[in-house]
């Protein structure tokens, strides 16, 4: 089972110029997995959060494309909480570790790129399921 050791911040390639800025990212190079889904979150409300679950098989690489956001995370044992604020880095949360997107900036602009095609049975949505399902594993 993966735990916060797995949770790793990733440096994306910057390539910068007087015209702006520009960050690229390749499957199975810059994230460890073939990405089947891309998805973003934005125009979060002020003091709401996102996420709150774990996957069972679906790897994510979480991006503040814009903006900034905290990223609480929690293996059953530990937890920390990393703060995204820059676009040229992701956050790589495996499978197994339950994660809560918060403390959106006004205009931030939350990047997820996934592993597996959405699928609600991927998902543990009660932190109690959670802590029972990493029990059982």
């Amino acid at each position: 089972m993966a735990t916060l050791d797995d949770c790793k911040i990733i440096n994306l390639p910057k390539e910068e110029d007087p015209r702006g800025s520009l960050t690229y990212i390749y499957q199975n190079v810059q994230v460890p997995f073939e990405i089947r889904r891309v998805f973003y979150i934005y125009d979060v409300p002020a003091g709401k959060d996102r996420g709150a679950h774990a996957h069972k098989q679906c790897w994510q690489f979480i991006i503040a494309a814009s903006g900034a956001l905290e990223v609480y995370l929690n293996d059953g044992y530990a937890e920390k909480v990393v703060t995204l604020n820059r676009p040229y880095q992701g956050l790589l949360v495996p499978p197994g570790v339950w994660a809560h997107e918060q403390e959106f900036t006004s205009g931030a602009l939350c990047l997820v790129l996934a592993s597996h095609d959405y699928s609600e049975e991927d998902y543990i949505r009660d932190f109690d399921d959670y802590l029972k399902y990493l029990a059982k594993s």
